[in-house]
């Protein structure tokens, strides 16, 4: 099969996402770069998912958009072509169970931390402020995109709870709107479009940084293998 993909950069810095694979995603210096790590990314998320590993072809990039973000930070804009068309009942739900799996998944990572306010990391500031470097900020920070990603398709919801309960209670506010599946795009903040559809990706996607981040930050504080690998693409 394909891989449909795409390509976000600022002239240098680019991020791959893969279409198909919601959440999945690549970064590199250049294109080039974050091409070559695609299939690994793809084989990864599959495992995550006990789902089959398929054989693939190059990956093929179907849409390009430039960005003047700063892309080495996970700063990111774009809007698929394909996440501004209407849903089916099964594809939302399948997404859906996704990105519920997904935060669940980062809150038993979370809660297996053996000090959730230690960290050997050097601190390194980005575009959101200073990096995130315990457990417990990096929580925290992951969690807090909760209200901001549900506002900005007009979902009023807090990040109270865990980050599962946060995100369980936006998608059951969502499907209180009886046209929901029709994905409706709409102007968010800084001139940025969204979509539910843009919604379900940016989460899972957002999860899978913070917690490769985390994983790799306990391994070095703590030891190799100290915390929870149920997301199985984190090493």
């Amino acid at each position: 099969m394909q891989i449909k993909c795409i390509w976000e950069h600022n002239g240098n810095d680019s991020t791959i996402f893969c279409e198909e694979f919601i959440g999945a995603f690549t970064r590199g210096k250049t294109k080039e770069i974050a091409f070559s790590k695609i299939k690994s990314e793809i084989v990864s998320y599959q495992n995550w998912l006990n789902r089959e590993i398929v054989d693939m072809l190059e990956p093929v990039i179907i849409q390009e958009y430039k960005t003047s973000l700063q892309v080495c930070d996970a700063e990111t804009e774009v809007i698929f072509d394909s996440e501004k068309t209407p849903f089916n009942f099964d594809e939302y739900y399948k997404l859906k169970d996704i990105a519920l799996k997904s935060a669940k998944d980062f809150l038993n990572l979370y809660e297996s931390v053996p000090d959730k306010n230690i960290s050997s990391l050097s601190q390194r500031k980005t575009f959101y402020g200073e990096l995130p470097l315990t457990a417990k900020e990096m929580y925290e920070h992951t969690k807090s995109v909760n209200s901001y990603y549900f506002g900005e398709i007009d979902i009023n919801v807090s990040n109270e709870g865990s980050i599962y309960e946060c995100r369980k209670r936006g998608f059951d506010l969502v499907e209180k709107n009886s046209e929901f599946l029709n994905n409706q795009v709409v102007l968010g903040s800084y001139n940025e479009l969204w979509s539910l559809k843009k919604v379900l990706r940016r989460f899972i996607w957002h999860d899978r940084i913070h917690a490769k981040a985390m994983y790799r930050m306990c391994n070095k504080t703590f030891g190799d293998n100290s915390v929870d690998n149920s997301f199985k693409f984190i090493i």
